[in-house]
């Protein structure tokens, strides 16, 4: 057992400190700047392409005093709702012939209008394709300008009491959803480098060295503990540039956050917990898939399968968040690779702990499975000796 824990130990310090140690970990950590950074820019032009779209324009004909009303009833309407949410309203003052200025404004394509709201108030006419959320939010202001709410608004007393059960369950399950697609992302990011981590060895002949001076599963633990360590050291990073960057950015920082339901102390080391099982898990598999191939070519080809199926693991993990105790929830936990993502979506929103405990040696087991088995097929497959076996006599060789 001591030469199994040096053996692993040697390979893992090896491969550690060619990672960490290297000039590219800077690039390494700064990763994940890019897609954020390509997901804020082109979320912002896709929200400000929707706003434009979905905002309907209308063009009032009317008094000067009756369009104030309006805006008025308007605004008072957009600090609740948001003005994302509004139809846009532009003032025109009448013209002789009201019809052809309402055509002239329906042909208009700057701003494209799409309805003429006309006539005083208390007897407004709409000419154009009014669509029922359009006419609906027109109905509301006409009502608010004519009864005169925009300068006086009812008095609603409030008591806090604090934040309610549907509340809480609202920002436990957010918090799930975006901790199970962060840890996905992560995991999906790290965990396929593991695809290429012999083929360095096997390529100028070192793996038969190696494999001949320590044992085959030492080799195996060590690469893939090599890997975790690095990983999550720039996790580490991650997570406090990220709290970083939410203190700053955010008004009240990081105290302004949902709390999960098991704290925020335990859930942060339950995070660092299940990435390093979920990325052993995947790690494991991958590792033996990679071991299987002799070229870079070979690797490239073998990824796109393995991302697919992470893929579909993390839907089928998606599947306990809202309902942890449901029997799709259960089944996820229970999957060894889908278990680490289903059980951190647990921890935000269920506050028991020992199903994490039992989660967790659960995972520990069958990653021993997986590596055990894993190099038992390396040896056999890759490091025999003497001709090519057919397929259909390798059971009986």
């Amino acid at each position: 057992m001591m030469r199994f824990i040096r053996s692993a130990w040697v390979i893992a310090r090896r491969d550690f400190s060619a990672t960490v140690l290297s000039k590219t970990f800077i690039f390494f950590l700064l990763a994940p700047l890019f897609p954020l950074l390509f997901g804020g820019v082109f979320s912002s032009i896709s929200a400000r392409v929707a706003a434009q779209n979905q905002r309907p324009v209308v063009a009032v004909i009317g008094s000067r005093a009756d369009f104030q009303k309006l805006n008025a009833a308007r605004g008072q309407l957009a600090d609740t709702l948001g003005d994302d949410h509004l139809l846009r309203l532009i003032g025109y003052s009448p013209e002789p012939n009201l019809a052809a200025q309402q055509q002239r404004l329906l042909a208009s394509r700057a701003p494209p209008v799409r309805a003429v709201l006309s006539g005083p108030l208390d007897h407004p006419q709409l000419v154009g394709g009014g669509d029922p959320g359009t006419v609906g939010q027109l109905r509301l202001l006409i009502s608010n300008a004519l009864a005169g709410s925009v300068s006086k608004e009812p008095d609603l007393p409030i008591r806090d009491v604090g934040p309610s059960s549907g509340a809480l369950s609202s920002d436990r399950t957010d918090t799930a959803q975006i901790a199970q697609t962060i840890l996905f992302i992560l995991t999906l990011m790290l965990s396929t480098m593991v695809l290429s981590q012999l083929i360095e060895e096997k390529s100028n002949k070192v793996i038969e060295v190696i494999a001949a001076a320590i044992p085959i599963d030492a080799m195996f633990v060590g690469k893939l503990f090599a890997m975790l360590s690095a990983s999550v050291l720039a996790l580490i990073v991650w997570m406090t540039s990220g709290a970083l960057l939410i203190q700053l950015v955010k008004h009240g920082g990081v105290q302004t956050l949902p709390v999960p339901a098991v704290g925020w102390p335990v859930f942060l080391t339950l995070s660092v917990i299940y990435f390093a099982m979920n990325y052993l898990l995947f790690g494991a598999a991958f590792l033996i898939i990679g071991a299987q191939a002799s070229t870079a070519r070979e690797v490239q080809t073998m990824s796109l399968p393995a991302t697919f199926a992470q893929v579909l693991l993390f839907g089928f993990a998606a599947t306990s968040i809202g309902n942890p105790n449901s029997l799709s929830g259960i089944a996820a936990a229970l999957f060894p690779l889908s278990s680490p993502m289903a059980m951190l979506a647990r921890a935000a929103q269920e506050p028991e702990l020992w199903p994490h405990l039992a989660g967790i040696v659960w995972q520990a087991i069958w990653i021993a499975i997986i590596l055990k088995l894993g190099a038992q097929l390396f040896r056999k497959t890759v490091l025999k000796s003497g001709p090519k076996i057919p397929w259909w006599r390798f059971g009986r060789a």
